[in-house]
């Protein structure tokens, strides 16, 4: 279903999970490319910004938590950029849903720099609240870590260290793929190889420019979260390691010390006739020369550092 939106001039369409009904009204009534259509009708496409004569086509990407607030997932958005139109297509973007019911009920927070409603004017604030909103989710990430290493050396939970630290080291990853490609994106449209519809094209500049700072914030902000979840990544597999290690030395001195009794054992439960075997006192002897060897071993694991 499409909804609409009046503001002077200007109109914004907005289209949630567009169907084939949705598609055909645009390209009968709007004309646009039919390669462009038919990437709305895709879910899986890379960003990217195609310019016409008379308008331009984005495909943008931001991320959004799964119902359950714990893995990431793209969500994507589809933009026609007109003159006097913006028509955003997206299937399970709701921040944009609550960016056009908020404009709609108050259109004056446009902006109050903005003279008149304008597509580029719309564009940039429709734009600028979705970072504003994809930081938010940042900061859950970063907050995630923080977590992390402090739960790091606590050894009742390492079970839920390893299953936390591996959602946030996929929803790293996953950041990464949504913001390393659109930077050079909003890079074009700072440096105005992009042209846009409002006569002022300079007073667009500055607001494209704020546009990449903060998005260049933000990628600064995921690349030090998968610096710092690496980093901490080797260090609960080194911790992880150590332990096992430890385990390992303790069970291998426990064998070695063993070893010896065992061997003692074995030779006097022989079924044959031994020396001193019907003397009361050697069994006393044999326990206490065990006792000995056990205690020697122990001392000397001691004495080296091994236990």
């Amino acid at each position: 279903m499409i909804e609409s939106l009046d503001l002077g001039a200007l109109k914004w369409h907005y289209i949630q999970n567009p169907t084939e009904e949705d598609l055909t009204f645009l390209e009968e009534n709007f004309h646009f490319h039919p390669l462009d259509i038919e990437d709305c009708r895709s879910m899986a496409q890379r960003p990217k910004i195609d310019t016409y004569d008379d308008y331009n086509f984005l495909i943008l990407h931001f991320p959004g938590f799964d119902r359950l607030g714990k893995i990431l997932k793209v969500r994507e958005v589809k933009i026609f950029w007109g003159k006097s139109y913006i028509i955003t297509l997206t299937r399970s973007q709701w921040m944009l849903k609550n960016i056009f019911e908020q404009t709609e009920k108050l259109p004056e927070k446009l902006g109050d720099d903005f003279k008149q409603a304008n597509s580029d004017n719309l564009l940039y604030t429709i734009i600028d609240r979705l970072l504003v909103d994809s930081y938010s989710l940042l900061l859950r990430v970063g907050a995630n870590i923080e977590s992390i290493n402090r739960e790091l050396f606590n050894k009742k939970q390492a079970d839920l260290t390893i299953e936390r630290m591996s959602i946030t080291r996929r929803n790293i990853i996953l950041l990464n793929t949504i913001f390393k490609p659109q930077l050079r994106l909003f890079q074009r449209l700072e440096s105005g190889s992009i042209a846009g519809f409002t006569e002022n094209s300079d007073f667009m500049e500055v607001y494209w420019g704020n546009i990449v700072d903060y998005y260049q914030k933000m990628w600064d902000m995921v690349e030090d979260n998968g610096e710092l979840i690496e980093g901490l990544s080797k260090t609960f597999d080194s911790m992880q390691t150590n332990r096992i290690n430890e385990v390992m030395k303790i069970m291998t001195l426990i064998s070695t010390i063993f070893l010896p009794l065992t061997f003692i054992t074995g030779v006097y439960g022989m079924n044959v006739e031994l020396p001193f075997m019907s003397r009361i006192y050697v069994f006393w002897c044999i326990v206490g020369f065990m006792a000995l060897v056990a205690g020697f071993f122990i001392f000397f694991a001691k004495k080296r550092r091994w236990m």
